[in-house]
């Protein structure tokens, strides 16, 4: 293993094949509790594939997916789920059209059981309002709490995903390009969220940027092709020849790679 910490996730041997492609090609990944553990690679490499897996929104064609010991691999995406593996920004509800705060006691409540009947009674959401208010703090969404969503800046509509998320009670949360499409006022923002938020956590992050992944990422992954080209710090894997030249190529995107070691 290599290392005396806890491995929450691991996967042996991961393979996904559409048709003859091979998405994702043996894939064996540790992710150590406690740990924020960057997946990179460019466009094509396996990244979503990856997290599809792990999240059973598709079944592998072969290999298997560990989870604090027990196998899931043939598990049901909602059994995943359950279990306290939370896919930010695919399974957390998040309504334009409804406050901010009753966005995360809707999300609250699907914990409970009761998600499918919170129009009943305001009695229901009104026992999770404290709970949504420290949540909400949290992520530093609190002076926003009666804005409908549909009004709150994009960067802020990704901290309250990241606040539902964390209403689901994650043990390992999985971040599908936190930072996309943001400025660097909300990529600063949203960075130092995720790294806040991780302290008891286990984070696993699919990221583009490469200084949002130099700055909090404990542990680098490298996918090319479906398969790992390299692991490890991000200091050391961002000199690895085969990763300048098969994941970041010899352009703009290979001194970015530099640039943020």
């Amino acid at each position: 293993m290599g290392s005396s910490k806890e491995i929450i996730l691991e996967t042996h041997e991961l393979t996904k094949v559409f048709l003859g492609f091979t998405a994702l090609d043996a894939v064996n990944l540790q992710v150590e509790r406690g740990s924020i553990h960057a997946l990179i690679g460019p466009n094509g490499a396996g990244k979503t594939t990856c997290f599809n897996l792990l999240t059973q929104f598709i079944k592998p064609t072969s290999g298997t997916i560990i989870f604090e010991g027990r196998d899931i691999t043939r598990n049901k995406p909602q059994e995943v789920a359950r279990l306290g593996v939370i896919r930010s920004f695919q399974i957390s509800a998040v309504f334009p059209e409804f406050t901010v705060l009753d966005n995360v006691r809707i999300a609250l409540l699907r914990m409970t059981g009761y998600e499918f009947h919170f129009w009943r009674s305001d009695r229901l959401l009104d026992q999770h309002t404290p709970e949504a208010m420290a949540l909400l703090d949290q992520v530093g969404l609190a002076e926003f709490a009666d804005e409908l969503t549909v009004n709150l800046p994009y960067g802020r509509k990704r901290a309250l995903e990241i606040a539902t998320t964390l209403a689901m009670d994650p043990k390992l949360m999985l971040l599908d390009e936190p930072t996309q499409g943001m400025g660097h006022e909300d990529v600063d923002r949203i960075t130092q969220l995720i790294k806040k938020v991780s302290v008891g956590r286990t984070v696993l992050m699919v990221e583009h940027n490469m200084n949002v992944v130099a700055s909090i990422a404990h542990k680098i992954t490298v996918l090319a092709r479906g398969a790992v080209l390299a692991e490890g710090p991000y200091a050391e894997v961002s000199k690895n020849p085969a990763v300048m030249e098969a994941y970041m190529g010899t352009g703009q995107e290979a001194q970015e790679l530099g640039a943020a070691s």
